[in-house]
């Protein structure tokens, strides 16, 4: 289960050091870049700068941040995830899954990412939340799926998801009754995707702060 020690080892990367400017990078770009790492072995701080859309600096301000949480191990043949970064990484894994998504009615912009995360249905309100979130994070927007007995839906909501994106969504991301997807749009793919990613990682932070509670 996703705890809040994770999640605060990825918000302590991405979260301004005083004193100074906030670093040009959010949390999802820190998840997004374990990602990365822990799936090439020895990337370069060039390629993963291409890869996040970041400029070399800001890249190599996330670096520095990451191997001073102890996530992150450089060498001369690049870069690779630490024990701890495995670790956190694997808790992402087990929680989340990620696909494209062509444009569709429930959709409201030309290029759309679709992040599914586990369990989540019982935190979800209006989907205003999720949508606020991808929109802080420069998104155009968000809109948030349920799935229950094998159909996705809108909550609170009249609006049928059509069949074949409802059948695109069940075979990317193998959802599981109680399961939330958030669609992150925007006019660019790596828009959508961070607009996306940073709602899940809302999401997640809401699920492991009530977890801690009791």
């Amino acid at each position: 289960m996703w705890s809040l020690d994770s999640f605060e080892a990825i918000d302590r990367v991405a979260e301004k050091a005083a004193p100074g400017r906030p670093p040009a990078y959010t949390a999802a770009h820190v998840l997004k870049a374990l990602e990365l790492i822990g799936a090439c072995s020895g990337v370069g701080r060039q390629q993963l700068a291409r890869e996040l859309r970041l400029g070399e600096g800001t890249a190599r301000t996330l670096v520095r941040r990451l191997r001073g949480e102890g996530l992150l191990e450089v060498s001369r043949g690049g870069m690779t995830l630490s024990g701890s970064g495995r670790r956190i990484l694997s808790d992402v894994t087990i929680l989340m899954a990620y696909a494209e998504v062509q444009e569709a009615v429930v959709t409201v912009g030309p290029r759309n990412y679709a992040v599914l995360v586990r369990g989540a249905a019982d935190h979800i309100r209006l989907g205003v939340e999720q949508r606020d979130a991808a929109l802080m994070a420069g998104a155009g927007g968000a809109t948030t799926l349920l799935y229950d007995c094998a159909q996705f839906h809108m909550p609170s909501s009249e609006v049928e998801l059509d069949p074949s994106l409802n059948r695109y969504l069940v075979d990317r991301l193998k959802p599981e009754n109680g399961d939330v997807v958030i669609i992150g749009t925007a006019e660019d793919l790596t828009s959508a995707e961070i607009g996306a990613r940073t709602a899940a990682l809302e999401l997640l932070r809401k699920m492991a702060a009530r977890s801690d509670t009791y």
